[in-house]
């Protein structure tokens, strides 16, 4: 039987996060912007399964970089 493929495992993938309200409320005031002003990422994204991710959830994507170490990302959940 072959093992089914799990993307969240790939080294391209980087690390997701789901925030909190009280997180996502302080990120969105420091950058001074609104949820819906965030990038989008689809809720059927094979990243975010089995996180159990809502509509209007925000995301907190690390991503190794060569240059800065991590860089950080936000989207928002949308369907």
């Amino acid at each position: 039987m072959k093992e089914k493929f799990d993307a969240k495992k790939h080294v391209l993938v980087p690390e997701h996060i789901k925030l909190t309200k009280k997180q996502t409320k302080k990120i969105l005031e420091e950058y001074k912007i609104t949820k819906n002003e965030l990038p989008r990422i689809s809720v059927d994204d094979p990243a975010l399964k089995d996180l159990k991710f809502e509509i209007n959830d925000v995301v907190k994507i690390i991503r190794k970089s060569p240059t800065a170490g991590k860089s950080t990302y936000y989207r928002r959940v949308v369907k």
